[in-house]
């Protein structure tokens, strides 16, 4: 049974950052979504990413759907 996610467009991941007490990574992302399209590993985080670290989260949406952009 293939168990990988349908899509997501894009994952940051905090260096700390555990699931289940495991980390899990960009091989772990491309394999569960096979449609990534970016990965980065960031150097801080928060819980709240948002509201921890607003200039961050927005660089990172920024830089998730850049390559989706159309320039005209």
């Amino acid at each position: 049974m293939d168990r990988a996610k349908p899509s997501k467009p894009g994952e940051a991941w905090a260096s700390g950052d555990t699931a289940s007490g495991w980390k899990r990574g960009e091989p772990w992302a491309r394999r569960a979504y096979r449609n990534l399209i970016y990965f980065h590993e960031v150097d801080r985080d928060g819980h709240f990413a948002a509201w921890e670290q607003p200039e961050l989260f927005a660089s990172e949406l920024r830089a998730a759907f850049r390559s989706l952009r159309r320039v005209p």
